[in-house]
C-alpha cells in the first residue's frame, strides 16, 4: 500500500461517493485528512475515524473558501472531488444549468486550489488530484453536454497548473472515472421510469461487465498523492472498466 504518513490532505465532497472513499483511503494511508462537504451531517461517521477531521465547506462560496484556507496551516495534498451531473444535450441545457455546472465542477477547483497552493509552495511542494471524467475530452458521452464540457475544462485546468508549477515541486494530475457505483448514480437511476433498466444500461457500457467502485478510484488517488508518483504530473488517468476502449 502506498503511504502518506506525515502529510496533510484536504478532500472535498467527502460526504459520499469518491470523495468519501478518498478521505478514508488517505487517512488509512497515514495522512491527516480534513474532509469537507456542503453538509456536515453527511460526514458524521467520518468524524470518529482516526486521522480524519471534518469541516463544512461550500466550495461554490468564495468567502467560505477564503476563511477555510486561512485556517489551514499546511497543505500537502488536495483532492478536488466536488461535482454535479446534468443530463441532456446542448438544446436541453439552460443558462442556469450551464452556470451551475461550471461553478461547482470547475470554478470550485480553481478557487480552492488557488487558495491552498501558497500553503503547498510554502511547505516545499504538494500533490493536487482533480476528479474529472471520461465524459468530456476523453470521450463524447450522449446527453452529458454540460457535464462533459466541465470535465474537459478540468483536464485543461490540471495541465495548466502542472506546467506552471512543475519547477516548484507541485504535481497536479487528473483522474477520469467511468461509471462508478456511487450514491449520485443511484439517484439518477431512481429518477428514471425503470431504475432496473437504467442500471442494466449503465453496466452494459462497461466491457468488464460491472460498475466501478469509489474505493477503486480512491486507491488511484492515494497513489497519485504519494511519493510513489513523484515523477507523474499533468497526467490524465482513466479508470473506466474499458468504457473508452
Amino acid at each position: 500500500m502506498f503511504r502518506l504518513d506525515g502529510k496533510k490532505c484536504i478532500v472535498t465532497a467527502a460526504g459520499q461517493g469518491i470523495g468519501r472513499a478518498a478521505a478514508i483511503a488517505c487517512a488509512e494511508a497515514g495522512a491527516e485528512v480534513v474532509a469537507t462537504s456542503l453538509y456536515a451531517g453527511s460526514m458524521a461517521d467520518l468524524a470518529g475515524r482516526p486521522n480524519i477531521e471534518v469541516q463544512e465547506l461550500d466550495v461554490t462560496d468564495a468567502a467560505a473558501i477564503g476563511r477555510f484556507a486561512e485556517g489551514v496551516e499546511r497543505a500537502d495534498i488536495l483532492v478536488n472531488c466536488a461535482g454535479i451531473v446534468h443530463d441532456g444535450t446542448l438544446l436541453d441545457c439552460t443558462e442556469e444549468e450551464w452556470d451551475t455546472a461550471f461553478d461547482l465542477n470547475v470554478r470550485s477547483m480553481f478557487r480552492l486550489t488557488r487558495a491552498l497552493l501558497p500553503k503547498m509552495l510554502a511547505g516545499g511542494g504538494g500533490s493536487i488530484v482533480n476528479i474529472s471524467s471520461v465524459a468530456g475530452s476523453v470521450k463524447g458521452v450522449p446527453r452529458r453536454f454540460a457535464y462533459g464540457s466541465t470535465k474537459a475544462a478540468v483536464i485543461g485546468l490540471t495541465k495548466a497548473i502542472a506546467v506552471d508549477f512543475i519547477g516548484q515541486n507541485i504535481r497536479c494530475n487528473a483522474i477520469c472515472p467511468g461509471t462508478i457505483d456511487s450514491p449520485s448514480l443511484g439517484d439518477r437511476m431512481r429518477a428514471q421510469p425503470d431504475p432496473d433498466a437504467a442500471r442494466a444500461m449503465f453496466i452494459a457500457r462497461q466491457p468488464m461487465g460491472r460498475l466501478g467502485t469509489p474505493e477503486e478510484v480512491a486507491s488511484l488517488v492515494v497513489y497519485l498523492a504519494s511519493d510513489a508518483a513523484a515523477f507523474t504530473t499533468g497526467a490524465v488517468h482513466v479508470i473506466d472498466g474499458g468504457f473508452t476502449l
